[in-house]
């Protein structure tokens, strides 16, 4: 039997049925000794039927004969000229046109190469994640202002530091008092630090970071298995009122909101389902006195 730890690509891997006889035992007996992550792994697998139900309609249809790589390559064979014919059209001639024509044939077959690798990724990308009905799923991640530039940043800082494993506070939970002072100053709010012993989450600490709107605070996380949730709070210029809004990208669910001012985002590991309470959490004590 293995003995190296167990990951979340483990636990997906089980939930797809694709790890080999004593690696799925391990995975197994690990699941069993531990209720959290039994439930974990239940909610990814009802997550994967709920995709793969929503998804098959167009899983199940042929590719449509344009985007056919041998249908491609042929019409290619047929327009009368050769590939050296082509490339002496665009480039002896100086003929742009020509250029672009000859590019155009194995650009599409690129296109088409291209869209069936994104279309597996994406399945892949979206495992485990599925929206709560009453998140809506934000998609402006490349907003260069409100809820959308929080959610990037806050998954940026994610990627910079939850997965540290040397460094990934400045200052540990021990001096709390003294990252709050820092975080006074440099980011300009008075933040306090949520409590989420009750969800298995205990704080590490935290630092200020850098964002395309100034400094920001951010707070980290983690439970006994080790997965990490980092949150960051900035003042927001853009959406100063903003109703929680659930996002996805580099492998992490973050759901960001903003009250009276200020932002906040929690990313993390988890399907939505597991991060959302959390996240409500979070959102219940910031917005109470402390």
């Amino acid at each position: 039997m293995s003995h190296s730890p167990i990951s979340e690509d483990d636990l997906h891997a089980f939930v797809d049925g694709a790890l080999d006889g004593a690696r799925h035992d391990a995975v197994a007996a690990y699941i069993a000794q531990h209720p959290d992550i039994a439930r974990r792994v239940d909610a990814y697998a009802r997550h994967r039927d709920l995709m793969r139900a929503a998804f098959a309609p167009v899983a199940d249809e042929p590719v449509p004969s344009q985007l056919n790589l041998h249908h491609l390559i042929e019409n290619r064979r047929h327009d009368g000229k050769s590939v050296t014919d082509h490339r002496q059209d665009g480039f002896q001639d100086g003929n742009a046109g020509g250029r672009i024509a000859w590019f155009g044939g194995w650009q599409g077959a690129a296109a088409a190469i291209a869209l069936l690798c994104v279309g597996g990724g994406a399945g892949w990308g979206l495992h485990g994640f599925v929206q709560n009905p009453d998140v809506p799923v934000l998609t402006a991640l490349s907003a260069p202002e409100g809820i959308g530039a929080l959610a990037r940043e806050a998954s940026a800082s994610y990627v910079a530091y939850a997965r540290d494993r040397n460094r990934p506070v400045e200052i540990r939970a021990d001096k709390t008092d003294d990252l709050l002072r820092w975080i006074s100053d440099r980011v300009g709010m008075n933040l306090h630090v949520p409590d989420l012993t009750a969800d298995g989450y205990r704080f590490m600490g935290g630092r200020v970071v850098a964002t395309d709107h100034g400094p920001a605070a951010m707070l980290m996380y983690d439970d006994d298995q080790g997965v990490r949730l980092v949150m960051l709070a900035r003042p927001m210029q853009a959406d100063q009122n903003a109703p929680m809004q659930e996002h996805h990208a580099d492998g992490v669910t973050g759901i960001s909101w903003a009250s009276m001012g200020t932002g906040y985002s929690v990313v993390g590991p988890l399907s939505d389902d597991l991060l959302h309470p959390v996240a409500d959490q979070m959102r219940k004590q910031l917005t109470t006195p402390a």
